[in-house]
C-alpha cells in the first residue's frame, strides 16, 4: 500500500507554492531551505514547437502537438525518425518542447524535451526522502495534493488535502492556514 502511495509523489514537490502569491512576509521559517534544483538540461538550438502532445503514432512516425493558446491554438503534425532524440517524452497529454528542422516542406523532430513548470521565486523543490523524513518526524506542515479530485479519491498520501489547480480559487482561502509562515508542501502528478 505504501509503495502505491509513494508512486504518486512527483519528481518535485512544491513547498509553499500557494503561500508565495499571498504571503505578507518574504522571509520564510520553513524547515526545508535548499535552493531550487533545475531539472532542465541545456536546450538544443533551432525552431521549436511548445505545447501539449495530442497524439503520437509509432507506425506513421508522427507526433501531433497543440501549439498556442485559446482560439489561436492549432494542431501541428511533426514527423520523427530513428535519429530523433527523446521520442519517449512525446506522450499524449504531456507538455513538451519539440525542436525540429524542415525537410521537403515538413517539420521533422530532431529533439524532444519535456516542458517543466518553473518554480516561482522563494519556492523550493524537495525529494521524496525529505518528505518521508518530515512525515516520520511528525513535522507540522500542510500537505496538499494538487491532482484532480478523481485521482485524489483513488489514492493519496495520508493527511493530504486536495486542492486541484481547477479548484484553487474556490478552496485555497478556506483550506490553507491563516499563518502565512506555515510550511506547505504540494505534490501533483509529475514535473510538468
Amino acid at each position: 500500500m505504501k509503495k502505491n502511495i509513494i508512486k504518486f509523489i512527483p519528481f518535485f514537490i512544491i513547498a509553499a507554492f500557494l503561500v508565495s502569491g499571498c504571503a505578507q512576509d518574504t522571509k520564510s521559517t520553513a524547515t526545508v531551505s535548499k535552493p531550487a534544483v533545475s531539472t532542465q538540461t541545456v536546450m538544443p538550438k533551432g525552431p521549436v514547437y511548445t505545447g501539449k502532445i495530442v497524439g503520437k503514432s509509432n507506425k506513421a512516425k508522427s507526433i501531433s502537438i497543440s501549439v498556442g493558446k485559446g482560439k489561436k491554438a492549432k494542431i501541428v503534425m511533426v514527423k520523427f525518425d530513428s535519429k530523433t532524440k527523446g521520442v519517449d517524452h512525446a506522450a499524449k497529454g504531456r507538455a513538451s518542447i519539440i525542436f525540429y528542422e524542415m525537410r521537403d516542406g515538413q517539420p521533422w523532430a530532431t529533439d524532444i524535451k519535456p516542458k517543466f513548470a518553473a518554480l516561482p521565486e522563494g519556492v523550493t523543490e524537495i525529494k521524496t526522502d525529505e518528505l518521508k523524513s518530515l512525515l516520520s518526524a511528525k513535522t507540522d506542515f500542510i500537505l496538499v495534493d494538487a491532482r484532480p479530485e478523481k485521482r485524489y479519491a483513488a489514492a493519496h498520501l495520508a493527511g493530504a488535502i486536495n486542492i486541484s489547480t481547477k479548484e484553487y480559487k474556490k478552496k485555497a482561502a478556506t483550506a490553507l492556514p491563516k499563518d502565512k509562515n506555515k510550511l506547505i508542501i504540494m505534490y501533483c502528478g509529475g514535473p510538468t
